[in-house]
């Protein structure tokens, strides 16, 4: 099954992928990898939340943060290769999260990120990852996440 299809059948819908808001690029392809810039958990350039993790927010409103995020991650893939078919592997994941002191669930948080790239590409979603807190974070965001993916040639 193609990816592109699997999409469909979540009933995901990619949004638009996002555009830089300071002096980068949102991707860099070396050869058949991807290195992807910081993204954050926006829709239509707007944050979808602020605020830290264990503070203002619960586990579960990181966990969609960090959902969001990779979406527009995916948006952003999708439009540096033109299709998701064309991934081969999300090879790492680093996930940033805004944590208020004592706050240790990081990786929980990014479980959100996570089980949905394995949901979406099955074992090519399988990944290296990080997950870590952060005292602050862009425009106040709860989350932020780098991929770094192979695509075929």
């Amino acid at each position: 099954m193609s990816y592109e299809r699997q999409l469909k059948q979540l009933g995901i819908e990619l949004p638009g992928a996002p555009k830089p808001v300071a002096n980068y690029v949102p991707v860099v392809r070396v050869g058949d990898l991807l290195f992807l810039s910081g993204v954050l958990p926006s829709r239509d350039g707007q944050l979808i939340l602020t605020g830290k993790l264990g503070q203002a927010l619960s586990i579960d409103q990181g966990m969609e943060a960090a959902k969001v995020a990779v979406l527009n991650a995916l948006a952003i893939i999708r439009s540096e290769v033109g299709s998701l078919d064309r991934v081969k592997h999300i090879v790492k994941m680093v996930g940033h999260i805004a944590s208020a002191p004592g706050f240790t669930d990081q990786p929980q948080v990014l479980n959100g990120a996570s089980d949905l790239l394995v949901a979406i590409f099955g074992e090519a979603g399988r990944h290296a990852r990080v997950a870590v807190g952060a005292a602050e974070l862009p425009r106040q965001a709860p989350v932020e996440i780098e991929l770094i993916v192979q695509v075929h040639s």
